[in-house]
């Protein structure tokens, strides 16, 4: 549950409760707060489909680059960031430059963030951009980090931050995550294709050999 909802449950609890429980509440409310401003802003935000991306610019709020309307995603998005705008509002616009090829926006940094469409965009986008998203392959040579549609499908929605260390991402099914309801992500990108450069064994032949379906005399 993100801070932000917690925040609101244990507002909501310390106005309905009418016992010392209501202090309970209040004291929820200010862990709550304490984790919205600890914990770290996203950079960048792209949906489990890759139609919508919302890019951190240099306000400190979220740009969106979209493909498909999605108003609860970005409702969702806007209340997690503690943002009041609502989904139709134009200056989540601002700072998007979009062409037939694909839409580019500018991180807090200055690096852009590419949503590719085309695949005759992405040699460009690969020059220019720090993040790719696309439903497109990109060439190994890609000097850009990509997140293609393949890997939204096993790891669905990410969250996505550049710390001193790199790049951290935070995706609704990590890698290793294996659940009933979730399968691990390792296993819906390989399928059941075996690995390369491995052969898969025949079955043994267990047909009985002629000699042994003779009857005695």
């Amino acid at each position: 549950m993100p801070a932000i909802w917690r925040a609101r449950a244990a507002a909501l609890a310390s106005c309905l409760l009418r016992t010392p429980l209501r202090w309970a509440g209040a004291a929820l409310l200010l862990i709550s707060v304490i984790w919205i401003f600890a914990i770290p802003q996203p950079d960048v935000l792209i949906s489990g489909d890759g139609h919508n991306v919302a890019v951190r610019g240099r306000d400190g709020r979220l740009h969106l680059m979209k493909t498909a309307k999605d108003a609860f995603l970005l409702k969702e998005w806007l209340a997690a960031d503690a943002d009041d705008r609502d989904a139709t509002d134009v200056s989540l616009g601002d700072g998007v430059s979009c062409d037939d090829e694909g839409c580019v926006a500018q991180m807090a940094d200055g690096r852009l963030v590419a949503l590719s469409l085309k695949p005759d965009g992405l040699a460009d986008d690969c020059a220019r951009a720090a993040l790719i998203v696309t439903a497109n392959p990109t060439s190994a040579a890609c000097g850009a980090t990509a997140i293609d549609l393949k890997r939204l499908r096993a790891q669905g929605a990410m969250a996505l931050r550049w710390t001193r260390r790199g790049l951290v991402i935070d995706a609704v099914r990590p890698k290793g995550t294996n659940r009933p309801w979730s399968p691990s992500a390792g296993d819906v990108e390989t399928g059941a294709e075996p690995a390369a450069g491995r052969t898969v064994a025949r079955p043994a032949d267990a047909t009985p050999a002629e000699s042994d379906l003779q009857t005695e005399d």
